[in-house]
């Protein structure tokens, strides 16, 4: 009986092979398009990476992760009240989920401009209002509804115990909701974690600031500097699944009964 690859290995070979693949576009579209491509191979973005050097990219991901800091916690922070205000006062339930999916449909572009002209431009390598109130609606959402299962998912016979004991339903929040909830709502902040990097990022573009992973993109392209902007599109991507992966760890140690495991 063949016996199946470890997760690592599995990972480890579809990683070669995308890389692969993408080597083998990259190279077959320049020699078909030349530099007009616009499909630079690894070694090019390798290279990309150490001709900006560490600076160029420290200063510009540290202001966008400040923003999608800020983001997040705003975000995700009122997210987390408005769902435990629902189990306290139900008739809100409504409200909030209304303004969950008009937060979740709205569209970026369409609101950006209107929070850069209410919060302002930003000074000069200060981080941006804007970006950061974009990353806060990204999360919105998301968090709302993985909080609000969560706490729905509570076992009934120990809501109506506190209940006979003459527990409040805040204190049924308190009591049993909040530890059942646990798992469903450190997922739902996991998943928010890229969203709100997406939104800074998003922000930056329509925020006029002056440094950030945004305008170092939109300087790549207009500079039809193809490696450089592969390089920050990665390194974006690393940026997030660190993060991801960070809350990913706080969930399993946070709620090991989650996962099968043992406190």
């Amino acid at each position: 009986m063949v016996r199946p690859l470890p997760a690592w290995a599995s990972s480890l070979a579809g990683a070669v092979t995308l890389v692969g693949l993408w080597w083998v576009i990259g190279a077959s579209a320049q020699a078909s398009k030349g530099d007009a491509a616009g499909i630079p191979t690894p070694p090019q973005v390798l290279s990309s990476f150490a001709e900006s050097g560490w600076s160029f990219y420290w200063n510009n991901f540290s202001i966008t992760v400040r923003e999608a800091a800020q983001g997040y916690l705003w975000g995700c922070g009122l997210a987390l009240i408005l769902a435990a205000l629902v189990l306290v006062v139900p008739r809100l339930e409504g409200v909030v989920m209304q303004l969950a999916v008009v937060s979740y449909c709205i569209p970026v572009v369409a609101i950006g401009p209107l929070l850069l002209l209410i919060l302002g431009v930003p000074a000069a390598g200060e981080p941006s209002q804007t970006a950061a109130a974009l990353a806060a609606i990204c999360v919105f959402f998301t968090t709302v509804v993985g909080t609000l299962l969560g706490l729905k998912s509570a076992d009934r016979a120990s809501l109506d115990l506190v209940a006979v004991y003459g527990g409040s339903r805040f204190t049924q929040l308190r009591k049993v909701r909040l530890i059942s909830a646990l798992p469903a709502t450190l997922t739902a902040l996991q998943v928010a974690v890229p969203a709100a990097f997406l939104g800074a990022i998003l922000g930056e573009y329509l925020g006029k600031v002056e440094s950030g992973v945004g305008p170092a993109m939109i300087i790549a392209q207009q500079s039809l500097n193809a490696p450089r902007l592969w390089a920050l599109s990665l390194a974006s991507g690393l940026v997030a699944l660190t993060a991801y992966m960070l809350v990913g760890t706080l969930t399993r140690l946070s709620a090991p009964w989650a996962k099968g495991q043992t406190a």
